[in-house]
């Protein structure tokens, strides 16, 4: 199939699915999408299992690898999800709790990497290396599903703000230590460098020079835009921005993850303040809305679909299952100790740690990371363990993680 044949199934099969939810699972439209999508798959599964001389699983499979989920998220869906996501945070907000944000999305991705990669090599017998690839890949949690669980809670604003930095930021720096380990545990691999030298190197380049390329872009960008008043090109430059800037760090090798959210941060907080007409407000606001809730469908239903890439084999199985507790653990580590290191300075309001807890729901960069792993014995374990695990966050944590917050969540602001 062609890029323009699978784009249009995509959309198509969004729009069906999400039509299905809206008339008879009323779930939240990203949701519901993956849940009718799921059903979808497995009863072609069991379909196929019933009548085996169908083959209609084998071809949906070979249609779905066909399709490269995880070149599709990490070099195309990601950055426009990102920039998206980060134009609708201010940086006056994020200036209050940068310091949370900023420790939870650094020490918090390296400790929940740490606890999982060390669990997990002990409950499978994984190499502890090969193991701490998998910490490093579940560890981020998703921004498109954690922005969308915020539209349905009332949250305090400090609140909110620490949990919408801290999914924007943990996946650029999820990203880089991914990288890292993958040098570290597959030398002959897609390595970036084999040594320790090497990683400290590597995690300088990409995280630092993806913050000053996005800084830099978004301030140019910014420039550009205060000299015309023309919605239509100003929606078409911000446009630019995230697809061009994206494709310049990838090629500088630095963090377009990390471009992404700072070119957002600054288009979203000083460019519209001082660089835009209301009229182009508007409309810059709209369709960035519009966009990410299209990319979220589909990246929702792509998800759903992934399930024909997973093995389904009794031990894998169980390993995915033992690793949604391992996951929790780590991410309630990764959000209390910051929190805890934090206190004696500064109080936080009541909540802050189970809601982030519960709220540090894992997605598509998670399972494209796993798709992108070099082949060995040892990739078919971690991607059917990250697919449950993602699965599990994004249904029941994402579910039920607004009622938590609105339950907790509304406590009289300490700060």
């Amino acid at each position: 199939m062609t890029f323009l044949q699978i784009a249009s199934l995509l959309i198509v099969l969004a729009g069906a699915f999400g039509s299905i939810n809206y008339f008879f699972l009323r779930l939240p439209s990203a949701i519901g999408i993956l849940v009718v999508a799921l059903l979808a798959s497995f009863a072609v599964i069991i379909t196929d299992w019933i009548f085996p001389a169908l083959t209609v699983e084998e071809a949906l499979r070979a249609q779905v690898l066909e399709i490269e989920f995880s070149d599709a998220l990490l070099e195309g869906m990601l950055g426009l999800l990102l920039f998206a996501g980060a134009l609708h945070v201010k940086l006056s907000d994020l200036r209050r709790e940068w310091v949370v944000v900023m420790l939870m999305a650094t020490l918090g991705i390296a400790l929940s990497t740490l606890i999982i990669g060390v669990g997990f090599s002990w409950l499978t017998g994984m190499p502890l290396m090969i193991a701490l690839v998998f910490g490093a890949l579940i560890s981020p949690t998703d921004p498109v599903a954690v922005l969308g669980v915020l539209r349905e809670a009332d949250l305090r604003k400090s609140l909110e703000t620490k949990i919408a930095g801290e999914s924007l930021f943990n996946d650029g720096v999820a990203y880089v230590v991914f990288l890292i380990l993958i040098g570290l545990a597959f030398p002959h691999g897609d390595a970036h460098g084999s040594g320790l030298a090497d990683a400290g190197r590597l995690f300088v380049q990409e995280a630092l020079g993806g913050a000053v390329l996005g800084l830099s872009l978004g301030w140019l960008t910014f420039r550009v835009m205060r000299r015309i008043d023309d919605y239509s090109l100003e929606v078409l430059i911000t446009l630019g921005l995230a697809f061009g800037g994206y494709e310049l760090a990838v090629y500088l090798h630095v963090s377009a993850p990390i471009m992404a959210v700072c070119a957002g941060l600054l288009i979203g907080d000083v460019g519209t303040k001082y660089g835009m007409s209301e009229e182009t407000r508007r409309y810059v606001d709209a369709f960035w809305k519009l966009i990410d809730e299209i990319l979220n469908a589909v990246l929702f239903l792509m998800i759903g679909f992934e399930v024909f890439a997973v093995a389904f084999d009794t031990s894998y199985l169980t390993a995915g299952f033992a690793a949604i507790a391992l996951a929790l653990f780590a991410r309630f580590a990764a959000v209390s100790v910051p929190v805890l290191m934090l206190r004696p300075f500064r109080s936080f309001s009541r909540g802050v740690i189970p809601i982030m807890t519960w709220g540090g729901l894992k997605g598509g960069i998670s399972v494209a990371l796993a798709l992108s792993l070099p082949e060995g014995e040892w990739k078919p374990l971690i991607l059917t363990a990250t697919y449950i695990v993602v699965i599990f966050s994004i249904i029941v944590q994402g579910l039920t993680v607004a009622q938590l917050a609105e339950r907790l969540g509304r406590a009289p602001e300490l700060r």
